[in-house]
């Protein structure tokens, strides 16, 4: 059953447990699930991504299925869905699972979609569209939010703040938090202090911040971190290329009791090391010996858990573990 994204207050959520979120408008997708769902589950939130799902299926459905004295009700969070998660979503309808409500979040879904069709036939289960925001809309956000908070903000200035968000609610959200924690007292805001709450960076790739990280760049970690407007899905993924830097580091640490040789060590690394890549690796390296770096993969599988089951503080999560190794 189709719903349009602004009809969902008026949605009795109790009655359904299967939603699908698609479309690009990320930052409405969260701020619904942070206003409708969140508050009534807590910490028994899981979130998964697809790729997840469909390597380790047994195990997923294991998890869901599996009750405990201390869970009442449980939310599901899929991210990165697409069709080929499609047969295992009509396997969980076919299972009536009562206590169990699940949100499959997509990106844009075209009409021939199986995943899009197999929700929007269905009447039991709802399908919201997520289109982007237009200016008009942030504006009408950002007004509403400087008239609650008291906080005084000319036309101009508005406009200024809204053109740096690039058509992002997301991003929107994130930079009136940043200008509601700076004022705190103060009723008014001009565009010197604008310029300086807000940026206009790209997100960093992920690599790079983990990169930093290891080779305890503090500076240019806390850096990326501030310039950045990460999602909770981000963290998965943040936290998944950290795993994969770990063992990346372990590996080369054993080569290296061999040859005793980083560079030996770097250029026999399969699958290659990129040239670009080859200085940071060799920052890395002295900083994380064997029994360090293989203890790290234990605390970023902690993290990672941790994660997953206070979703709705996963970026203060993440924020911590990274500074916590960056020094």
């Amino acid at each position: 059953m189709i719903v349009k994204s602004f009809e969902i207050n008026k949605i009795n959520i109790s009655k359904t447990n299967f939603f699908l979120f698609y479309g690009e408008n990320e930052g409405l997708k969260n701020e619904i699930i942070n206003n409708k769902f969140k508050n009534k589950y807590l910490g028994n939130i899981f979130r998964y991504e697809e790729k997840e799902i469909l390597s380790e299926k047994d195990s997923f459905f294991e998890s869901i299925l599996t009750k405990s004295l201390f869970e009442k009700e449980k939310l599901i969070i899929v991210s990165r869905a697409t069709d080929k998660i499609t047969n295992i979503i009509k396997e969980i309808f076919d299972k009536n699972l009562e206590d169990v409500k699940f949100i499959i979040i997509s990106e844009i879904l075209e009409k021939k979609s199986k995943l899009r069709n197999l929700f929007e036939k269905d009447k039991n289960v709802i399908c919201i569209p997520f289109y982007s925001d237009n200016n008009q809309t942030l504006n009408s956000i950002a007004q509403t939010f400087f008239k609650e908070n008291k906080i005084a903000i000319s036309q101009e200035n508005l406009n200024f703040l809204i053109e740096r968000c690039r058509g992002s609610r997301q991003n929107l959200n994130n930079e009136l938090n940043k200008i509601k924690n700076y004022l705190k007292d103060k009723n008014k805001i001009n565009i010197e202090e604008i310029l300086k709450l807000t940026n206009l960076s790209e997100n960093y790739n992920f690599s790079e911040l983990v990169d930093n990280c290891l080779a305890k760049n503090l500076k240019k970690t806390v850096n990326i971190l501030n310039e950045n407007n990460f999602s909770i899905e981000d963290s998965i993924a943040i936290i998944r290329t950290f795993l994969a830097r770990a063992k990346r580091i372990i590996k080369l640490q054993e080569e290296i009791q061999k040859t005793k040789n980083i560079d030996e060590a770097i250029s026999n690394y399969k699958p290659p090391v990129f040239w670009k890549d080859k200085e940071i690796l060799k920052k890395q390296i002295p900083n994380w010996p064997l029994d360090k770096a293989k203890f790290l993969v234990e605390k970023i599988s902690t993290t990672e858990l941790l994660i997953k089951k206070n979703s709705s503080n996963s970026i203060n999560i993440l924020s911590d573990f990274i500074i916590t190794q960056s020094n």
